[in-house]
């Protein structure tokens, strides 16, 4: 059985950024925009991250413009926006497509693993992973980063 672990992005900033890196920690994959209407929630991502990092959490942050292209950006632009606007530390990815044909095999595995729930609908959609590589839920866009039933999940995988 594969895990989230087997997995591997680009880094934001260039370079890979295998997930295998975050073994033993809890890991929220969250697909970004920068020009969205749920944008805001990049506060409370950082929060989360602030908050819980000690205690072995990661956000990852996985920019995708496939939503209206609310991220028409370069990995630069994005880069700049993100730390200067939301003053955000967390690491991310550069650019992938998250649903689809092309859809990054992250995002085909957590399909197969927690089906309908795993695709995401919109921007802002969040996938948690446990410390051991198995998806464990996701949640939709409109759920808040601070919302009870994310930090529960959290606290619950840490």
């Amino acid at each position: 059985m594969s895990s989230a672990h087997d997995f591997s992005f680009d880094a934001i900033a260039g370079g890979p950024l295998p997930l295998s890196t975050y073994k033993d920690k809890v890991v929220l994959v969250v697909n970004t925009a920068s020009k969205c209407g749920l944008t805001p929630q990049y506060d409370g991502l950082e929060k989360l991250y602030t908050d819980y990092k000690d205690k072995g959490l990661v956000v990852l942050g996985v920019p995708c413009n496939q939503f209206m292209g609310q991220e028409p950006g370069t990995a630069d632009e994005i880069q700049t926006f993100c730390r200067t606007t939301f003053g955000i530390d967390f690491p991310m990815t550069g650019k992938v497509d998250v649903k689809g044909d092309d859809a990054h095999p992250f995002y085909k595995w957590a399909e197969g693993e927690l089906g309908e729930p795993a695709v995401p609908v919109w921007n802002f959609h969040k996938i948690l992973i446990g410390k051991d590589g198995e998806a464990i839920r996701a949640f939709g866009p409109r759920t808040e980063p601070l919302d009870a039933e994310v930090t529960g999940a959290i606290e619950a995988a840490l």
